[in-house]
């Protein structure tokens, strides 16, 4: 071969090298603001873990990494946005249990939440308690579901809306528990909690970062949470299923992608965000809010998402739950 034609094709190999498309720029990522899409609106819990989970990205990788709400339709507008978006890891959805929830709850969505959005990393499982106005007449999830069974169709139960997950939290609780109770849907928890401190409800599963502080005040009595130990937030309230075995529920968070975002992308903010919850300060953060980290990997965040969609879809057709 001549030197003419060895330099010749060294070079074309060589630009065909640099032609070829590294890995979604996995090697320079991010080089550009990041989006996390959140399906509830502003101040609530999920929005919060997804500006303090982005703060810690963001000061990792040295991108702004940005909070969009998108609220609406239990979460289905923010998860279809992130469905729709490029696969490039610029856009990213906070994945929560209604993800989970509608996949049964609403029949004809536009898109498969399981096929569709690529998981990225758990962030943590939230509690929620069980809890009643402190009149009601039970101390205890015992004398609690006594009274109920005594009662059939008298206990009010509230919600923030169909399907959302005090509600379905609540419907496992009926069905597990064999009680007939009847579900009180309002537009939002705080008008449920409202209410709850009123007298006009009786009964409330809510997230623990929501009613902690009615509880510290004696607004409310928890009875119970949802998780299958005691948390740090409230040590002396015991697991509902030290009394109904087998329950469990809880409002799980993590971090999705659009389907075939590059997977070196993927990784890397798995690692980050593993990272993050390992880290003191933010466990101190997310032990305010009552929320258990859970770190793990893609593959197993991907697992759980699909036994909780399993999961659920027994409970809302058990309760008849429709999209409203």
């Amino acid at each position: 071969m001549s030197l003419a034609r060895r330099h010749f094709l060294q070079l074309a190999g060589a630009a065909a090298v640099a032609a070829m498309p590294r890995p979604a720029a996995a090697l320079d990522y991010p080089t550009r603001p990041v989006r996390i899409i959140v399906g509830n609106a502003a101040g609530s819990t999920v929005d919060f873990l997804a500006r303090l989970m982005g703060q810690w990205l963001g000061d990792r990788l040295g991108q702004l990494f940005v909070v969009e709400n998108r609220p609406g339709a239990g979460g289905n507008i923010g998860a279809e946005a992130v469905v729709r978006a490029a696969p490039d890891g610029y856009t990213l959805l906070l994945v929560t249990t209604s993800n989970m929830i509608n996949a049964t709850l609403y029949p004809k969505l536009n898109y498969n939440f399981i096929r569709d959005i690529a998981p990225v990393a758990s962030i943590g499982r939230g509690p929620l308690v069980m809890e009643v106005n402190p009149a009601f007449p039970a101390q205890t999830v015992p004398e609690f579901i006594a009274y109920a069974k005594a009662h059939p169709g008298k206990i009010n139960v509230g919600s923030g809306g169909n399907g959302t997950s005090p509600h379905v939290s609540s419907e496992l609780f009926k069905m597990m528990a064999g009680l007939d109770m009847v579900h009180v849907p309002y537009r939002g928890i705080s008008q449920a909690l409202t209410d709850l401190i009123g007298g006009q409800v009786q009964l409330m599963f809510d997230t623990t970062a929501g009613s902690i502080g009615y509880i510290r005040s004696g607004k409310l009595r928890p009875l119970a949470v949802t998780t299958a130990t005691r948390i740090a937030a409230l040590p002396d309230v015991p697991p509902l299923s030290d009394f109904v075995p087998g329950y469990e529920s809880s409002s799980f968070n993590g971090i999705g992608a659009p389907r075939d975002t590059p997977g070196e992308i993927i990784d890397r903010l798995n690692r980050e965000i593993n990272a993050g919850l390992a880290d003191p300060q933010m466990k101190a953060r997310f032990d305010d809010l009552g929320i258990i980290q859970v770190a793990g990997t893609p593959a197993e965040f991907g697992q759980h998402i699909a036994e909780e969609t399993e999961k659920w879809a027994k409970v809302v057709k058990f309760s008849g739950a429709k999209s409203e």
